[in-house]
């Protein structure tokens, strides 16, 4: 029992060691991101916390037209990231179609394509849902890399000027959405 209880002590002070060599490794790039065309940028105002400046992305919509973050600029946005799949993103998507019919704001529904069994389910899932936003196509999860997505839905609101005032993991009422559309300049 003891040797066991030894082992396991081990093992524990390994994997913290390996954690803490990893996060020591992407320390400092912490505000570097790879843009669409593959190159990889440093700019310490560009982050992912509020206050940063939202990384720009391009990606192809539902119907093949190519959009950019930076399309948008002097615009409020929503960047969603989700998946038909989800029990919490499906939840959302109404209340996201009612707050986009009752503000001034962008969304961008960002699906992670790879998690999806077809194209023809997104589409599926749109039409049921009468969703009148953009619906992206993140093929290769490029924008899920540079907002370092993991949970869905995960969201982000962003001010006129580019600038995250929001973020979140988990569904989103109407309510809390007018609450910190409220919020934004």
């Amino acid at each position: 029992m003891k040797n066991l209880f030894i082992i396991a002590i081990l093992a524990g002070m390994l994997g913290f060691a390996l954690y803490d060599f990893i996060n020591d490794r992407n320390r400092g790039l912490e505000n570097s991101f790879q843009i669409a065309d593959g190159s990889v940028i440093v700019d310490d105002s560009i982050g992912l916390d509020i206050g940063d400046k939202a990384p720009d992305f391009e990606l192809q919509s539902m119907g093949g037209e190519f959009i950019q973050l930076s399309d948008f600029k002097g615009k409020k946005v929503m960047l969603n990231f989700w998946a038909t799949w989800c029990p919490p993103c499906r939840e959302e998507m109404p209340e996201m179609e009612q707050f986009y019919q009752n503000t001034n704001i962008e969304i961008l529904a960002i699906n992670l394509v790879e998690t999806e069994t077809s194209y023809q389910v997104i589409e599926n899932f749109r039409q049921e849902n009468e969703l009148t936003f953009p619906v992206l196509l993140d093929n290769g999860n490029k924008a899920a890399d540079i907002y370092r997505i993991v949970p869905i839905p995960a969201t982000y609101l962003i001010d006129s000027n580019g600038i995250i005032q929001f973020r979140t993991y988990g569904p989103l009422t109407f309510d809390r959405m007018m609450e910190e559309y409220e919020k934004l300049e």
